[in-house]
């Protein structure tokens, strides 16, 4: 079952990306709790982070382990927060939210709705520190 995020990795979709390799793909959420969340996925189609191999979780919390500090410099904030929820695309993803409240994670507040020109300098932003 093709996942939008895996038509965001094969290109048919595109994404505000901010940081790729062979294995993941890190890129803006177009409808952000807070400006500069940030969704970390793997490139190979899994719905349940904990079905993926040890060598899959830990190169998956790793990488985003690279975006955090970049968020964290761009984005002021107290620190980059992770969720995992994963009910709403059925492929394996981290959230990486900057906080300043608890608040700021909170996924039943409503969205944002930034133009795309706001979150292609916020992710020109985080990439200068990457």
């Amino acid at each position: 079952m093709s996942t939008i995020f895996s038509k965001i990795i094969s290109g048919d979709i595109t994404c505000i990306k901010i940081a790729e390799d062979e294995n993941y793909l890190a890129f803006l959420d177009i409808n952000p709790l807070v400006m500069g969340h940030t969704l970390v996925i793997p490139k190979v189609e899994e719905p349940y982070i904990f079905n993926l191999s040890d060598e899959q979780l830990s190169g998956l919390i790793l990488f985003a382990k690279k975006i955090a500090p970049a968020i964290e410099q761009a984005v002021p904030c107290k620190r980059i927060g992770i969720a995992v929820i994963g009910l709403e695309v059925p492929h394996t993803h981290i959230h990486l939210v900057p906080l300043n409240h608890v608040g700021d994670i909170n996924f039943e507040k409503p969205k944002m709705n930034p133009s795309m020109d706001m979150l292609q300098q916020m992710c020109n932003n985080i990439k200068q520190h990457i």
